[in-house]
């Protein structure tokens, strides 16, 4: 698809969207000719479209050295032959085609982009203005603009991603980018950021925003209508934690990744699946948390397909640990497989698929789902613990009187403080929780998931609830 308002007789630029980690990569082409932006690692989606659109990807850009994900952006070069543009100084172990700010690429007669830097998010960004041929002036007018991880919509890139040694030296370049933008490209051009649409590399929400233009961002985003001071403030007080294996993706990307290898993983019997689980090491069950809730193998994860599974897989899992996955089919492993290698996970132990009866011979673990009403109820009865494993933001805006907050990046460590007595967990919308009531369920712990919206549900249920002053 086109970008909604892109006028007739410019590049067709399609959206590229990888929604369990919250990023977008794009495709623009003239018809004949294509340049491909921040490519996930599964190049085979990119190249799937090119074909069908009947191009040829003659140039390859990456914004950034990418911090939430493994590019795709060498391997692709490589295999159509095409430019690869990353910042001249990034320190990289590949040859590129080294880009820096006001560099030009000359794609086609009617087509080119042209670089821009806008540090923030890292000290190298570079957004690149796509410019085609306006028939009416004859001459090159700017489109749309590849912002990366700088202008998002109604927001920016993260500035703390490099540590806090640099935190105050970013925030505000990114503030001056995005000015920068907002100064430099016609209010119609069309803003086509890579992060925002659920990313922890954002700085604040998006909202449910699809697509937007350098107007729109000058009436909305807080870079451009806030004072530099008040905006800085905002930002920084707004920033919160962030997946752990953020920490891997930026050398792997200074490395040069290959493509990645999708061969269906070895698979693993009963005896193997419970050897593995006894040896400590990760057997996650995809399935949804109703299907994992209802019986699962004792001593396995759920971090089903339907949530943002490689971001909280990625965060909790320590580094290196050997994992197998149980799915419902060969598919539903595949899609988790092609999840994974998007943030460096290559190897898989291996993996079965059908029922949780034939993974194992032993009987199968459960627990309850119930909803904020249900906990409301059993508080009038009996003592239970609420655990709330949001993050420590979302807890401080407003909780359940007298729950504790373990947010869910830090259970695996905290699980001595859970008790053992009877756990309900809860988050904002029941994803979380359900990770969190199958570590403690691992652990032994008698636990019931509230699968509920805490925003909707929570207040009416006659819970008591403590709000930010």
């Amino acid at each position: 698809m086109t970008t909604s308002t892109t006028p007739a007789g410019s590049p067709v630029i399609v959206p590229i969207d990888t929604p369990s980690l919250g990023d977008r990569s794009y495709l623009a082409h003239d018809g004949r000719l294509a340049v491909v932006v921040d490519p996930q690692r599964d190049i085979d989606r990119v190249l799937a479209l090119a074909a069908t659109a009947g191009v040829r990807i003659t140039d390859v850009f990456e914004t950034h050295i990418h911090n939430d994900y493994v590019t795709g952006g060498l391997a692709l070069a490589e295999a159509t032959g095409a430019r690869y543009h990353v910042n001249a100084a990034d320190e990289v172990s590949y040859e590129r085609s080294p880009i820096r700010d006001g560099d030009v690429v000359e794609v086609s007669a009617t087509m080119r982009v042209r670089a821009i830097a806008t540090p923030g998010h890292t000290y190298t960004h570079l957004s690149y203005a796509l410019e085609a041929v306006e028939q009416d002036v004859g001459d090159f007018q700017p489109v749309g603009v590849f912002t990366g991880g700088s202008m998002l919509f109604g927001t920016t890139g993260r500035p703390d991603l490099l540590g806090q040694d640099h935190t105050h030296d970013l925030v505000h370049h990114q503030f001056a980018s995005a000015h920068r933008l907002a100064d430099s490209l016609p209010e119609r051009t069309h803003v086509l950021p890579t992060h925002g649409f659920g990313s922890f590399c954002s700085a604040g929400s998006t909202g449910d925003t699809t697509a937007s233009t350098i107007g729109a961002e000058k009436l909305q985003n807080p870079a451009l209508t806030q004072d530099e001071e008040r905006w800085v403030a905002d930002t920084l007080a707004g920033l919160d934690a962030y997946p752990a294996y953020y920490a891997h993706m930026g050398p792997a990307n200074s490395a040069g990744p290959g493509a990645p290898d999708l061969t269906a993983p070895e698979e693993a019997d009963k005896d193997t699946l419970a050897a593995r689980v006894a040896a400590g090491e990760w057997v996650v069950d995809l399935r949804t948390r109703t299907a994992f809730a209802a019986g699962h193998v004792t001593g396995t994860l759920n971090f089903g397909l339907d949530g943002q599974f490689a971001t909280y897989l990625g965060w909790l899992i320590p580094w290196g640990t050997p994992l197998t996955l149980l799915g419902d089919s060969p598919q539903q492993v595949a899609v988790a497989q092609r999840e994974l290698v998007r943030i460096g996970i290559d190897h898989l132990a291996g993996a079965a698929t059908g029922s949780p009866e034939s993974w194992t011979d032993n009987p199968l673990g459960s627990f309850e789902r119930a909803v904020f009403a249900d906990l409301a109820q059993v508080r009038h009865h009996r003592p239970v613990t609420v655990l709330d494993v949001r993050r420590a933001s979302e807890y401080a805006d407003g909780h359940v009187d007298g729950a504790a907050n373990i947010p869910l990046h830090e259970l695996l460590a905290r699980v001595d403080e859970v008790g053992s007595g009877e756990v309900w967990v809860h988050c904002a919308g029941g994803y979380r929780a359900s990770i969190a009531a199958s570590v403690l369920a691992a652990h032994g712990i008698r636990v019931v998931a509230v699968d509920d919206s805490f925003d909707e549900f929570a207040a009416s249920s006659g819970l008591p609830l403590t709000h930010a002053a």
